[in-house]
């Protein structure tokens, strides 16, 4: 939890990029791939698809697409600077819906990934790697 005197400096009066945004609210590792994403029609700003450069304002609703995860948040604050996630979870709140849907999501990946019971030994390893050799022929 942030300590009282390194509480991040909130707005919601202003405006900022929506690519910046992503970055702050720790969304995506890189400001270069929260634009990536924001231009391949990954993020969708009120409802309609945007550019990384839009300006983003408190009270809008976003729709993040993240690989198989898909958020749906309404910004709260804006922030200038990149903190820790506790506190880069203060800038948005997620849909409840969102949130169920992820976390069934979560739970179907888990329940379909069964770890294997050793390890290959140099026999399973042989035949590995001759499927891999086949496969890319």
């Amino acid at each position: 939890m942030p300590k009282p005197d390194q509480q991040p400096e909130l707005t919601t009066g202003e405006a900022m990029r929506l690519d910046k945004w992503l970055w702050v609210a720790r969304f995506f590792k890189t400001r270069s791939l929260a634009s990536e994403a924001v231009s391949g029609g990954k993020v969708s700003l009120n409802g309609s698809r945007s550019q990384p450069g839009k300006r983003l304002r408190a009270g809008d609703t976003l729709r993040i697409r993240r690989g198989q995860e898909q958020f749906t948040v309404v910004v709260c604050a804006l922030c200038d600077k990149r903190r820790g996630a506790p506190e880069a979870a203060l800038l948005y709140r997620e849909d409840e819906a969102s949130q169920q849907q992820r976390d069934l999501l979560r739970r179907q990946r888990s329940a379909s990934h069964s770890a294997p019971l050793h390890r290959p030994n140099k026999q399973d390893r042989r035949r590995l790697s001759k499927i891999k050799r086949q496969l890319t022929e």
